[in-house]
């Protein structure tokens, strides 16, 4: 699978080439600013994009510009941003655009380099990964209906699904079966008021519904 790389710190693009290419992604190219890697992408067509969410030249949203420009253009190419603090807005922003092969995770998690692998895979097979820090926060802000009829249990699911995790992987984490987490699923569709679909749409669904972007 080939990746591209955009991140200013010489140090964490190294770091992220060596751990990709460990891996067995094909890095085509590892760049330090915006610019350079939307250039990268029309050269290389990757299938995933790991981006830093601010870069030069002015270090505010350049990653994130970019990243919602490839969604844009390339909609095929998934994209990884990170970032240094918890700044849910992007995560919103890039899931705006599109609900599929999207992430964001705070730069901690490369250190973690089997969760950060496990993230980007999600994300490079068209699944979504939010940092579990990023979906604490907005579990302290929203406070709103329809989410307030949820259970806490129901909260505990729809957090783990914002971060991109299968219903095995849900149920490893809350130490319950997997119909039981089949059956919390199906009570947060009901809840959320969310119309008959394949289980894949309604799940992204309620995850938007769950960051306030649909």
């Amino acid at each position: 699978m080939r990746a591209v790389i955009a991140e200013d710190s010489v140090l964490l693009r190294v770091g992220l080439v060596k751990v990709l290419e460990a891996v067995g992604y094909e890095v085509a190219a590892a760049v330090g600013d915006a610019e350079a890697l939307l250039v990268a992408v029309e050269e290389h067509r990757p299938q995933v994009v790991v981006a830093d969410v601010r870069m030069p030249p002015g270090f505010s949203d350049e990653g994130v510009r970019a990243a919602l420009v490839i969604r844009r253009q390339w909609p095929e190419v998934a994209v990884l941003l990170l970032s240094q603090f918890v700044e849910e807005r992007y995560a919103a922003d890039l899931l705006t655009s599109n609900t599929s092969g999207v992430g964001y995770l705070l730069k901690q998690r490369v250190a973690n380099v089997d969760e950060f692998v496990d993230a980007l895979q999600r994300v490079a097979e068209g699944g979504t990964a939010l940092d579990p820090e990023v979906v604490a926060q907005l579990l302290v802000r929203r406070h709103r209906d329809p989410l307030e009829r949820l259970t806490p249990r129901e909260r505990d699911v729809l957090a783990l699904m914002a971060e991109g995790r299968s219903n095995a992987a849900i149920a490893g984490a809350l130490v319950v079966s997997d119909s039981a987490v089949a059956k919390h699923i199906n009570s947060i569709f009901a809840k959320l008021d969310l119309p008959q679909a394949d289980d894949s749409h309604r799940r992204v669904m309620a995850v938007l519904r769950f960051l306030e972007v649909a």
